[in-house]
């Protein structure tokens, strides 16, 4: 069975959330990151075998997104049916997450609301994160892995700019002080200016 989500299935995974979600309910409100808001945006045209949550909104607003927060888990509604779409649909348990928000110790980048574009599945808002986000976000986990990992893949089909690199990287240097992780953030970015070069 083919779990993984191309663009198209994805868009139809998501529209099945929203019509699942408990009719009277306020509109639910997520952030997507990650591979999928990239096949979402239109930037790569892979599939992703998830799709990573790093914020919700509280949903108490008939315009996305209420108040933002950083989840440790998903809301309950949410949690729900995307646990009977992964059943209906043979989809993987945890297809929907936030492992992405270290259990919602995560820090985003400044000014990481005001740069999310919204786009309404049916009771479910979904946010992608802006491009300034994915690219500090892809970075930090090229970091954590290496340049032949699919985030080095997807940074560079970002093609950030050298600017654009510099800001990301003020960010993901201070998610981790660790001794020689500095060090990492600056080999990795000379590897993406080479090979976009």
């Amino acid at each position: 069975m083919n779990t993984a989500f191309t663009p198209a299935r994805l868009r139809a995974v998501l529209a099945d959330l929203g019509r699942l979600l408990p009719a009277g309910e306020p509109a639910a409100a997520i952030v997507v990151v990650g591979g999928a808001a990239l096949s979402l945006g239109g930037v790569v045209d892979r599939a992703t075998v998830d799709v990573d949550v790093v914020a919700v909104g509280d949903g108490n607003t008939v315009r996305p997104p209420g108040q933002l927060a950083i989840p440790a888990r998903l809301p309950e509604a949410i949690e729900a049916a995307a646990a009977r779409l992964a059943r209906d649909l043979g989809l993987p348990h945890g297809w929907l997450n936030t492992a992405v928000t270290m259990g919602g110790t995560l820090v985003l980048p400044a000014g990481f609301e005001a740069r999310i574009q919204w786009e309404a599945f049916g009771g479910l808002w979904v946010g992608l994160a802006g491009r300034a986000d994915l690219i500090a976000l892809k970075l930090h986990a090229a970091v954590d892995t290496d340049v032949r990992s699919r985030h080095y893949r997807d940074l560079l089909a970002l093609a950030p700019t050298p600017d654009e690199l510099a800001e990301a990287a003020v960010w993901v240097r201070g998610q981790d002080a660790g001794e020689g992780f500095a060090t990492l953030v600056t080999e990795v970015i000379a590897h993406v200016r080479a090979d976009l070069a």
